[in-house]
């Protein structure tokens, strides 16, 4: 009988060490030009456990009105060497399959803007950095297109500050260059919020579901056209 208690001990603590951990996602873009790299990590217990997400290519097919994509992922310290390299399609019947999703699982959930809100205001932006370079080869036309950018960043954050909790200021940038027609930004953001608070928003989401099962659509338009070894 004492090692069902002990057990039931474990497992409680083990429970509450979940509920209460931080989830860090640090998130890295860069963009130049035609060219587009993406990594997402998800980290926690500092480090201890952490899955990485990289998608090297994103670009507009030529053959098709389709994205493709090309990404790979990682758990723990793992080297990239070896991890099976994913090549797929996103068409625009999956992007209209996505959104009908959504709307379907809208209309299933109670309220489900203020659940989203109270959760995201959980959300704690640790870090942003977004710098970007711009040019179209005419210096009255890059001045133009560099204050138009900085009109973007400044409303961007202005809406991320609405619904997140943004513990430093970002750091912004925009470069104009007079002579090249360019286009080059990255951009770091680092989140975390405590594991029991995407429970609890998820607790609330089936506490509020109404009307049965959604009818959520298939998505077959999205192609995995092939898997390399790297």
């Amino acid at each position: 009988m004492d090692w069902i208690f002990s057990v039931l001990i474990i497992i409680i603590l083990l429970i509450m060490l979940i509920i209460f951990s931080k989830l860090t996602i640090r998130l890295n873009y860069y963009h130049h030009n035609d060219n587009d790299d993406l990594t997402v990590q998800f980290r926690i217990w500092f480090g201890l456990i952490k899955y990485t997400m990289k998608i090297p290519l994103i670009k507009i097919d030529d053959n098709s009105p389709s994205i493709v994509v090309k990404r790979n992922s990682e758990m723990g310290n793992s080297s990239e060497n070896g991890t099976p390299t994913k090549v797929g399609q996103i068409k625009k019947d999956d992007i209209m399959t996505y959104l009908s999703n959504a709307k379907e699982i809208l209309q299933h959930v109670i309220n489900m803007n203020v659940i989203l809100s109270k959760f995201m205001k959980k959300i704690i932006v640790k870090h942003i950095e977004w710098h970007s370079l711009v040019g179209v080869g005419d210096a009255a036309h890059t001045g133009t297109l560099t204050g138009a950018i900085w009109t973007l960043k400044g409303s961007i954050i202005g809406m991320l500050s609405h619904f997140l909790r943004l513990k430093e200021m970002p750091i912004l940038s925009v470069t104009p260059h007079f002579q090249l027609a360019i286009i080059q930004t990255r951009i770091t953001c680092i989140f975390q919020f405590r594991i029991g608070y995407a429970i609890l928003a998820g607790l609330k989401l089936i506490k509020f579901w109404k009307g049965g099962r959604p009818n959520l659509k298939m998505n077959t338009g999205y192609s995995k056209e092939k898997t390399n070894t790297v």
